[in-house]
């Protein structure tokens, strides 16, 4: 008799099933996202604060920075700023030492994960190389900022690993440590405003 299939669902509170596997946009939701996003917290946790940092509170912040740097960035690529870490709502989130030794096959559940999310809420499955990019730059920016403001690292250290950075845009931006509820509803209301822009 075959052995039978390790289970590869999650139940979300929506009461959707989400294969991690073989995802379909039917199977996501909003709400699940942010509500998963608002209590992973990134730096395994080892921030400074009385709250951890979650990646909902990242993704609003890579966010804000793309807004900054590309203000006249159609609605659907702020979007997709906001999904950028989405599918980690349900496979969590890697250091990208962890990420490297495990190997490709968490980068390939990622980009299955990321194509279904961008289906679900109107975007390509793949987004363009050069906006890919963009939403990259923002995303280092902000683990910079994370890094000097409440992961312990030097400047050096933070230039070291995440490349030197725009500091009259890094000093105008201060980390926000805050309940895993407020960044949820937070994260909420962005893809509400965002989505109705599109």
């Amino acid at each position: 008799m075959p052995k039978a299939q390790p289970r590869a669902w999650q139940r979300m509170l929506s009461g959707r099933r989400l294969d991690l596997l073989d995802p379909t946009p039917v199977d996501i939701e909003i709400e699940d996202i942010a509500h998963g996003l608002a209590f992973v917290a990134r730096w395994n946790g080892q921030t400074k604060g009385d709250f951890a940092y979650s990646v909902a509170e990242h993704s609003l912040l890579v966010t804000d920075i793309f807004q900054r740097q590309h203000p006249k960035a159609p609605a659907k690529w702020q979007l997709a700023a906001l999904l950028h870490d989405a599918p980690e709502y349900v496979i969590g989130d890697m250091i990208s030492p962890v990420k490297a030794a495990v190997g490709p096959g968490y980068g390939e559940l990622d980009d299955r994960l990321t194509a279904a999310i961008h289906l679900r809420f109107g975007l390509p499955a793949q987004i363009p190389v050069t906006v890919k990019k963009q939403i990259k730059k923002a995303d280092k920016l902000s683990a910079w900022l994370e890094a000097v403001q409440i992961a312990g690292f030097s400047q050096a250290e933070a230039d070291k690993y995440f490349g030197k950075q725009n500091q009259a845009l890094a000093k105008s931006l201060q980390i926000k440590l805050r309940p895993a509820v407020a960044v949820r509803d937070d994260y909420t209301a962005r893809y509400h405003a965002l989505s109705r822009l599109l």
